[in-house]
């Protein structure tokens, strides 16, 4: 698979996912919880969420964590990229070629929103939607913007058994988290690298 084709699935991503992340920020407001969302489909619901961490809304502590946590996202995008440009040079399988641009792109997603979202936007907090621009600067510094998420499928939801230790009892919803197009990126690439690591990392051929 060439260079070019897996340019071409990562510019994909990235616009999509910058488009749906920007029409989210500019025309919404941050959707308070046991409220109703922007788009309710059933199991498919429509919010807006602004993660200022990792994944799953958690978060580093202290004054540089974000900071410290973008960093390393930096760094592993860069990693990322020198795998998929080395999977194209040795003529890696088609499939680990897609997965890869879909990881790298993912990861690029949600590092812009963290680098320059902060900068770029005026903050969605108490009931104020966001304006791109704004002349008294944006919500955040450089390096401190939250990923902006907005897809929700709670597919189904029940009490875990009594017998359970920890949880016995509890509420539970499945799947109860709010992500981006970004997330599902990766989350494809790595489930594809799963179902199809034999053709992804063939055995080496014996002489």
């Amino acid at each position: 698979m060439k260079l070019s084709k897996a340019i071409f699935i990562i510019v994909l991503v990235l616009l999509i996912d910058q488009a749906s992340k920007i029409y989210i920020k500019l025309n919404y407001t941050l959707t308070p919880s046991n409220s109703d969302p922007i788009v309710d489909w059933g199991k498919f619901q429509l919010l807006f969420y602004e993660n200022a961490g990792a994944a799953w809304g958690m978060e580093i502590p202290g004054d540089y964590g974000k900071l410290i946590l973008v960093i390393f996202r930096i760094f592993a995008v860069f990693g990322i990229g020198y795998w998929l440009v080395s999977s194209i040079k040795k003529n890696g399988h088609r499939i680990l070629i897609i997965c890869i641009s879909l990881i790298f792109a993912g990861a690029l997603g949600n590092i812009i929103d963290s680098v320059f979202y902060g900068v770029i936007f005026s903050g969605s907090y108490h009931g104020a939607i966001a304006t791109a621009f704004p002349e008294s600067g944006g919500y955040a510094g450089l390096g401190y913007g939250h990923v902006v998420d907005m897809l929700y499928f709670p597919l189904f939801e029940g009490n875990w058994p009594e017998w359970m230790p920890v949880v016995g009892g509890d509420r539970f919803k499945f799947f109860n988290a709010i992500f981006n197009v970004a997330d599902s990126a990766i989350t494809i690439g790595v489930i594809l690298l799963i179902l199809f690591s034999k053709k992804a990392f063939p055995e080496p051929k014996k002489s």
